[in-house]
């Protein structure tokens, strides 16, 4: 009976264009990368990795992956409170606290395994009966499974609207509230009001619960990611960033208050009930944070903010010309081109993989019902040529799936 359900349920996601495939890279995250059974085995030109530095295949990452290898082994063993926190994740959560005591006064950082992990922690464990959750409709699923999850009361406001925001803290009575949202938004590449938002904490006495998975490495002059790219600095400030997006590696870490960083230690399950991360993935780690805000880190990240402008220009004038498109209003490195239904997403995506370019065909419950997109994704690795391919093919398969 199960089997017949879930192949019924299948076949209707297969009706709605809903249904996700799962593909095997043959070749390391780059801009060229080989996929099993895809473009006869050559290498597809990629806009589709979150990889917006190109670290993930860096030569000096991956030294001090077999550095850290050699001396601290390939696993942890246990968990960190039992005997799985090794000096490399020590040394990242005091590099990370260094990087934020700019903005939260006495910073310090907890290491997690992943940015789902880190967010089940900070709603769950903060987000108990005392408290109400208030989060924007568009943030990532692991903030919303997270809120779902917390025993505290769950407000939503409209992408975007402090004003909804403000009223829903006004008329809020509970002794804590927690102001949850994305940095940068994952699929439509806009970055929140977080110095608007800052302001609403401190007038409601509420904290602000940031995930900068997206702008961590990208934002800020040293790479530091949202917080200084707005110059904010508050005590109320809880700040999540995720290391395997521009970082290259794996992880996650939560900088914050000390008390708030004690709290996540002794109450957060996903980080008590879970073995630590690799010490040699901490430790390649190390190198990836120090690069990030070095001058090849600085050089990287204005080759970025190039590309995003070139990649920019030639949307906005193929746009123009194709009645229902839409582009986002995103100076990150996340460029989604709205095109509205499933099937022309798909068809978008399929038709641009047979000229030898992979962008990955977004559609709900990812993105709203009618927002179906290609979201490409740029990374300081690809060229301005490379940019320029994938605008010329993007002008040959509008006429063909449209």
């Amino acid at each position: 009976m199960l089997i017949e359900h879930i192949n019924r349920r299948l076949l209707e996601l297969d009706a709605a264009a809903l249904r996700r495939r799962l593909r095997t890279a043959e070749s390391p995250c780059a801009p060229l990368q080989s996929f099993e059974g895809e473009h006869g085995g050559e290498p597809l030109l990629a806009f589709c990795s979150n990889d917006y530095l190109g670290l993930a295949h860096h030569p000096a990452l991956i030294e001090a992956m077999a550095e850290g290898a050699r001396r601290w082994g390939t696993g942890s063993g246990a968990s960190h409170l039992v005997s799985g926190h090794m000096r490399p994740h020590a040394q990242v959560e005091e590099l990370i606290a260094r990087w934020f005591a700019p903005h939260i006064p006495h910073a310090r950082a907890l290491l997690l395994g992943s940015g789902f992990e880190a967010n089940l922690a900070l709603t769950t464990a903060l987000g108990d009966g005392s408290a109400t959750l208030f989060c924007d409709k568009l943030n990532h699923a692991s903030l919303i499974d997270g809120a779902r999850l917390a025993e505290g009361e769950v407000k939503r406001y409209a992408h975007g609207r402090l004003d909804v925001l403000a009223q829903q803290l006004t008329a809020c009575t509970t002794p804590i509230k927690l102001i949850v949202t994305d940095a940068v938004f994952s699929m439509d590449g806009d970055i929140a009001d977080l110095p608007g938002l800052l302001k609403l904490a401190e007038a409601h006495d509420a904290w602000l619960i940031l995930d900068d998975a997206h702008g961590l490495g990208v934002l800020g002059e040293s790479g530091h990611g949202s917080v200084e790219h707005f110059g904010l600095r508050s005590e109320r400030l809880i700040c999540m960033g995720t290391l395997g997006k521009a970082a290259g590696v794996s992880g996650a870490f939560v900088a914050a208050h000390p008390a708030i960083i004690e709290w996540l230690i002794q109450k957060a399950r996903s980080f008590i009930y879970t073995t630590a991360s690799s010490p040699a993935l901490a430790h390649t780690l190390l190198a990836s944070l120090r690069l990030i805000e070095s001058p090849e880190g600085r050089a990287r990240r204005a080759r970025l903010l190039g590309l995003i402008e070139q990649l920019r220009t030639g949307l906005r004038a193929l746009v123009d010309v194709q009645p229902g498109w839409k582009l986002c209003e995103s100076h990150t490195a996340i460029q989604p081109l709205v095109v509205g239904d499933n099937d022309t997403a798909l068809s978008l995506s399929t038709a641009l993989r047979r000229r030898g370019l992979y962008v990955p065909a977004i559609r709900p419950p990812t993105v709203p019902v009618g927002t179906a997109r290609l979201r490409i994704t740029l990374s300081a690795a690809h060229t301005p040529a490379q940019v320029e391919q994938l605008l010329l093919a993007l002008a040959q398969v509008m006429g063909e799936t449209t």
